[in-house]
């Protein structure tokens, strides 16, 4: 086949490259994009420089081209300070277009993408899924925690004692310690947050070598799987295996299946969706974990679900053992990278530890760890993380709306005792249009409700987007319509009654319907004002239920 790359007929392209110290022998190799989101504002990204320059050489004695070329860093605990956490979500959006721009622009024949922190594993398979050119991840490894005060620390935990210690359970001493002693070498939070989730999504979609996720960062097994990565992404393009080959219903479908059977971030839901919409693939994301949720039960309790951390996890054969255990569940047929099938990648496979990644005849819970409700108030859906269903955490609330529109002022109310046992703490105006962008104000609200002694005893309800690491109590996330725009919870009032049943599925507001209409129909919303790479976000993002990703009226072209 004649690399696409070769139908370049540049004179100043190769000018360019000689100067670079790049021979005309080759300028006809493979030319291969080494995506690294190397960046100094965040520990997440520390590590990739390194693990770039392994992944160059792999490629280059498989007879390759590799290209480093970098893009927007977005990790979520550093870039959450400006714009009340807006940009977290749309910085995804920005990394797929980076990538398009360079990649594209340049016509390279594939690209190998180094994932690490929460929005870039989505980001970059969102634009191999657009791209649709020979793409495989790097799955770049979690960071080591540490101990404060004899016990387990993670940034999961200073992320809680954040909240506490605003509340006055904590002392700001205590909070200095364990930010002090949280995190101790590169990588990704160290809990089946967000990021572990996607990284162990990444082989359940099979786009990445199995065996990879979830990974301790700079671990000599991490470097090799970079390094076979390398070689591989060589291979795929004589192959010419193409994303949307690997990125069919069946993969999704596995991809949920993963979700639910480890109890994996929420936020997986509109990442995979914005994928498929990339890809131009045919699937309801909230619909399959409508369906599978009642088959799929959970079988891990990987922090913070649970007691065991992720090394446990790894350990017991990480997401490929989850696999193994799910796999008569699975669209076994699927295709991977590796040219094989999951069934053929699977075959073999053993479970280290049983007791950490159980089968599915005695799973931690037979229940979803992850529903959707819908409803008056929620007519398009709201998402509700249920993990492990605890013992005390409450499966129906009915009370009286306390409404918020920013964060801080829900934090005072929750501080002086101005929210009860009962209430329903609602923040809108956090999602994709009302952020714009979805922030997390919930996040330190579910939290702050935890210090003091309310988490079990109040609900919470919110068009933003929830943290993979919040696991506390009833909260209903990304309710659809959002505040941002017309609908029940743009017009929700303080004292109406919202009633939560997770047995039925359901989440009301009780008032006659005539009225919420009346109230819909002269609704004054109110979003935040946004300038820059935000207010194009807004003009150009589609709604949550189709992933958030940016308008594109482009064919599908395989």
């Amino acid at each position: 086949m004649e690399l696409r790359s070769n139908k370049v007929n540049n004179p100043m392209r190769r000018a360019q490259w000689l100067a670079l110290g790049i021979s005309d022998q080759d300028m006809n190799k493979p030319k291969i994009a080494v995506v690294n989101s190397s960046s100094e504002l965040a520990i997440c990204f520390s590590h990739l420089d390194g693990i770039a320059k392994v992944v160059k050489e792999a490629v280059r004695e498989a007879g390759g081209l590799p290209f480093e070329i970098r893009t927007v860093a977005p990790s979520d605990f550093i870039i959450n300070s400006g714009r009340g956490g807006n940009y977290i979500l749309p910085s995804r959006d920005l990394l797929t277009n980076d990538i398009e721009v360079a990649v594209e622009g340049a016509q390279l024949d594939g690209m190998i993408c180094l994932a690490s922190c929460d929005k870039t594993l989505p980001g970059q398979v969102m634009a191999a899924a657009r791209l649709n050119i020979p793409t495989i991840i790097v799955i770049c490894g979690y960071q080591q925690s540490g101990e404060s005060r004899g016990a387990h620390c993670d940034i999961e935990d200073v992320f809680l004692a954040s909240a506490h210690s605003a509340m006055g359970r904590i002392t700001p001493e205590e909070l200095r310690e364990m930010s002090s002693n949280a995190i101790r070498s590169p990588g990704v939070c160290s809990g089946l947050g967000t990021a572990n989730t996607m990284h162990s999504v990444c082989e359940a979609l099979g786009m990445c070598l199995p065996g990879a996720a979830p990974v301790r960062a700079n671990s000599a097994k991490m470097f090799e799987h970079a390094r076979r990565s390398g070689a591989r992404i060589v291979e795929m393009i004589w192959e010419d295996l193409r994303p949307r080959a690997i990125l069919t219903p069946a993969a999704f479908a596995n991809a949920v299946a993963m979700v639910l059977g480890i109890s994996g971030s929420i936020n997986a839901m509109k990442h995979l969706q914005a994928i498929a919409v990339e890809g131009q693939v045919d699937v309801d994301i909230h619909k399959l974990f409508d369906e599978l949720g009642a088959r799929v039960p959970v079988l891990c309790a990987i922090r913070p679900n649970g007691d065991y951390p992720i090394e446990s996890f790894e350990d017991a054969g990480g997401a490929r053992a989850v696999l193994k255990q799910l796999e008569p569940l699975l669209q076994a047929g699927a295709l991977t990278v590796t040219g094989r099938t999951l069934t053929e990648n699977l075959s073999g496979v053993t479970i280290d530890n049983e007791e950490v990644i159980r089968g599915l005849d005695r799973p931690y819970s037979d229940q979803p760890a992850i529903v959707l409700l819908r409803g008056s108030l929620a007519p398009a859906g709201g998402v509700v993380k249920i993990g492990l269903r605890h013992e005390g955490r409450p499966t129906r609330l009915r009370g009286p709306a306390k409404v918020f529109e920013d964060r801080q002022p829900a934090l005072e109310a929750i501080r002086t005792g101005k929210i009860l046992a009962g209430d329903v703490l609602v923040l809108r105006g956090d999602g994709v249009q009302g952020g714009p962008g979805m922030g997390g104000a919930a996040n330190m609200a579910v939290f702050a409700l935890d210090g003091v002694g309310l988490a079990l005893k109040v609900a919470v309800v919110t068009d933003g987007q929830m943290s993979g690491l919040a696991n506390k109590g009833l909260v209903v996330a990304e309710v659809e319509p959002e505040g941002g725009v017309a609908g029940p919870l743009s017009v929700i009032q303080d004292g109406d009654i919202v009633s939560i049943d997770l047995g039925k599925r359901s989440i009301d507001i009780e008032i006659p319907e005539a009225e919420l209409q009346e109230r819909v129909k002269h609704a004054h919303v109110v979003a935040k004002p946004a300038r820059g790479w935000l207010s194009i976000y807004r003009r150009t993002a589609l709604p949550l239920s189709q992933g958030a990703a940016l308008v594109s009226s482009e064919p599908r072209n395989d």
